[in-house]
């Protein structure tokens, strides 16, 4: 019965922790980011390598011969423009993924964390509150995921639908749209069935780029839910330390402090993993942002409507996409300084003189707050999000004024 019981535990921790990393899982293991255990065999490991091999190329495929096009085939300065767009999104896509495989060792590190944190928790009213806090991760990935994929993939439609007339030679020919224009003079992607198979393969790719932005901010957010509910803990167990036995509040208390210390590791590995890519999604964003609004105003007589509508639901995504870095950077900072106010706030005048001190060092050393930054730069929190919009908003009107 034991040996039952305790299997079931093992299953009870395994599930939660599944369950809160699900949607991640998904995404990161169809572009090979998710990390796999050491211990797999050499043929899973070939498998992962050629799934990543494969992710780059398509991602190469797309941008180089973009790059090609705005630098050397592109006269129009206003086609110019509005090639480097899309480019610059998935530029940004590519250098992300080469840090979420950079950051695979650390990735799985804060994996097994938070599967030790599930196995750890022995009281239901915690496990209440880990899972209050892993719904709220696991939503908010899903939601981007739905808001990143469906902007992206109606923006590919609708040019993929939207017909151009082009001039070959002495022949006029009506031919598609591309999701990122391509250098012709290798080849000529205006002519059938070329113009099919380098459509197929960019879509490929804009999905490739689109689960590696999910990826990120999915893990962000779940991993950021998850040392909420633990700081979340630590407050009700300070709560509840007026209540102890005296012969037991000392180890209560150093319980306290130890789990603590855990949620506080935790949020170090975190800002180590992410770092890198706000600092990306920080710029990209701005400047995509900037561009997207370009192209709705400047164009706004000139496409179809259906073509308008995917530019505003694009900008809808990266506007979620930046606001859910900045909001868990927000968070991040409020749960940290809430444990030191969360002591205060408990009757610590009945409690011995000893322990009154030891909440001292838990209330200073809550002071000193993780945030989570771009780069080491800019602290990424709901103030930084209106700096990301004023500041595009302002390289707008200056593109409008030297364009138009």
């Amino acid at each position: 019965m034991k040996r039952a019981s305790r299997e079931t535990t093992v299953d009870v921790y395994r599930r939660d922790n599944d369950y809160s990393l699900q949607f991640n899982r998904w995404f990161l293991r169809s572009i090979g980011a998710w990390p796999e255990l050491k211990t797999n065999s050499m043929t899973r490991n070939i498998l992962m390598n050629i799934l990543r091999l494969t992710c780059h190329s398509l991602i190469a495929f797309t941008v180089v011969p973009s790059i090609l096009y705005i630098l050397f085939e592109e006269k129009d300065f206003r086609l110019k423009l509005k090639a480097i767009g899309p480019t610059s999104h998935l530029l940004m896509g590519g250098i992300n993924y080469c840090s979420l495989l950079h950051q695979n060792d650390r990735i799985r590190t804060s994996i097994e964390h938070m599967e030790t944190d599930w196995r750890m928790a022995k009281r239901g009213h915690d496990r209440k509150l880990m899972l209050r806090n892993a719904r709220v991760g696991r939503a908010i990935a899903g939601v981007c995921a739905l808001i990143m994929q469906g902007g992206v993939i109606c923006y590919n439609i609708a040019r993929g639908m939207s017909r151009i007339a082009v001039v070959i030679g002495n022949e006029t020919i009506e031919t598609g749209r591309l999701p990122c224009p391509s250098f012709n003079k290798f080849v000529d992607t205006r002519l059938s069935p070329v113009y099919e198979v380098v459509l197929a393969l960019q879509c490929l790719s804009t999905i490739v780029v689109n689960n590696i932005t999910i990826g990120a901010c999915g893990l962000a957010a779940v991993f950021a839910m998850h040392a909420s509910g633990q700081l979340n803990v630590v407050m009700l167990r300070l709560e509840e330390l007026v209540t102890e036995k005296q012969d037991l509040l000392q180890l209560r208390l150093a319980n306290i402090v130890e789990h603590h210390l855990r949620a506080l590791r935790f949020l170090s590995q975190l800002e180590a993993i992410m770092r890198q890519i706000c600092f990306v999604e920080l710029v990209g964003c701005t400047f995509n942002l900037c561009m997207l609004g370009y192209y709705t105003i400047t164009e706004w007589h000139e496409e179809s409507i259906n073509t308008i509508i995917t530019y505003v639901m694009v900008l809808t995504s990266m506007m979620f996409n930046i606001f859910i870095f900045c909001f868990i950077g927000e968070l991040v900072t409020d749960q940290c300084k809430k444990v030191g106010e969360v002591a205060y706030m408990t009757d610590w005048y009945e409690l011995p003189h000893k322990i009154v001190l030891d909440l001292i060092l838990i209330i200073l050393r809550s002071r000193v707050v993780i945030k989570i930054t771009a780069g080491k730069i800019f602290h990424m929190s709901i103030q930084t999000f209106g700096v990301v919009i004023k500041t595009s908003v302002a390289y707008l009107n200056m593109l409008r004024t030297l364009t138009m």
